[in-house]
């Protein structure tokens, strides 16, 4: 359930901070099989300076300390051809580590609390670690596991 690539959305998704549970999507990154999963979720809030032209892909600019994966909306992007429906961004800063007994715990009806939404496409999702081993927002000790995962996809 929780493999590298895996989109799944969460209804309601209780935030680590307490913040407001609400519906999310999740995004797994990498997961070492033992206890912590990488992953981001996903907003539709842009917040891409408006002096950088938005594409479907990585938008970085290290000079002013920004970095996202914007997906568009309405291109297929899974393996089984699902698409998001608004624009949706990925940002660096947000990535963050998940306690695999947790999510389990907390999460355990197919279909009820969770959905299982579909797998990046082989080059989407190389494309999403790309971007973000590249950049100087997200922490270093993702980046550094990007980068073997880098070595990994090719």
């Amino acid at each position: 359930m929780y493999s590298p690539g895996r989109i799944l959305y969460f209804d309601p998704f209780y935030f680590k901070n307490g913040n407001t549970s609400k519906p999310k999507y999740f995004i797994v990154l990498h997961n070492d099989t033992e206890a912590t999963i990488i992953a981001s979720l996903p907003t539709r809030s842009d917040h891409v300076p408006s002096s950088i032209p938005i594409k479907h892909g990585c938008i970085n600019a290290d000079d002013i300390n920004f970095n996202c994966y914007h997906f568009e909306a309405g291109k297929a992007v899974t393996t089984n051809n699902w698409a998001f429906e608004l624009p949706t961004f990925i940002y660096g800063t947000q990535i963050d580590a998940y306690e695999l007994s947790i999510l389990k715990d907390v999460y355990r009806v197919e279909g009820v609390e969770y959905e299982k939404i579909g797998i990046l496409k082989k080059e989407e999702y190389k494309n999403v670690i790309e971007c973000f081993s590249k950049s100087k927002t997200v922490r270093i000790k993702f980046k550094k596991i990007f980068v073997s995962l880098l070595n990994d996809l090719k």
